[in-house]
C-alpha cells in the first residue's frame, strides 16, 4: 500500500496550519515542536507488545481488557489517547474470528499503544479496501486465513480507538511475560498480521 501522495498532502496541511498559527502569534514554533517530540517520546508499539504480553499471562487482566481497554492500559500506566483522552476497545483474535482495525474518515490510531501510524494506514487505498474486501488486503500483507475465518473490521474514530490482541503463539506457551513483549508486533496490534 503506497501512501506517499497522501502523506506529502498531509504534511503541506500540517505545516500550513502550523506557519498559520505561528502567524497569529498563537503558538511558536518552538513550542509545537516540543509538545509533538513529548507525545511521541512516549509512543511506541512496544507499549501494546507489553499490554498483550500482561493479557497472555494474566487471565483477570485480560478480562479487564476486553471489558474497558481505557482502564486496563491505565493500570499499566498507559493512555488510550494522543492529545485528548478517548475510549479505548480492544477486540481479541481466536482460531475461528480474526478482527482488523481502520479509519476510515481520517487516520484515528492508538499512538500511545501502537507508535506512530505507518503510512499504508493513513493511505485511500488501505482505509477504503479494507472495509469492503479484508480478505484481499489481508493476502497483500501476507496474511492468508482459512476460509471459515470471520473477518471483522473495526472503525476507529475521533472517540473509540481500537486494538487487536492477537492469538498467542503455540510455541510461547512457556515463555515469561518479558519474553512474550518481543512477539507482538504493531502489524499484529493493527490486525495486518498474525505471530
Amino acid at each position: 500500500m503506497s501512501g506517499t501522495h497522501d502523506d506529502a498532502l498531509i504534511s503541506r496541511q500540517v505545516r500550513g496550519l502550523e506557519a498559520l498559527l505561528e502567524e497569529r502569534g498563537i503558538v511558536a514554533g518552538a513550542v509545537l515542536d516540543e509538545a509533538l517530540d513529548a507525545f511521541l517520546a512516549g509512543s511506541s508499539p512496544l507499549n501494546g507488545a507489553r499490554v498483550v504480553a500482561r493479557a497472555w499471562t494474566d487471565p483477570a487482566f485480560k478480562e479487564r481488557l476486553l471489558t474497558d481497554g481505557t482502564s486496563a492500559v491505565a493500570e499499566l500506566g498507559y493512555a488510550a489517547g494522543g492529545v485528548q483522552p478517548q475510549r479505548l476497545r480492544v477486540v481479541e483474535n481466536t482460531a475461528h474470528v480474526h478482527n482488523v482495525i481502520v479509519c476510515t474518515l481520517c487516520s484515528c490510531y492508538p499512538v500511545r499503544l501502537l507508535g506512530p501510524s505507518p503510512s499504508w494506514y493513513k493511505s485511500e487505498a488501505y482505509r477504503s479496501r479494507v472495509v469492503r474486501e479484508p480478505r484481499a488486503v489481508l493476502a497483500e500483507f501476507g496474511l492468508l486465513l482459512p476460509a471459515d475465518t470471520q473477518i471483522t473490521v473495526w472503525d476507529s474514530s475521533a472517540e473509540t480507538r481500537y486494538m487487536v490482541l492477537p492469538r498467542r503463539p503455540d510455541s510461547a506457551a512457556s515463555l515469561p511475560e518479558a519474553d512474550l513483549v518481543g512477539l507482538v508486533t504493531r502489524n499484529a496490534l493493527i490486525g495486518t498480521a498474525q505471530l
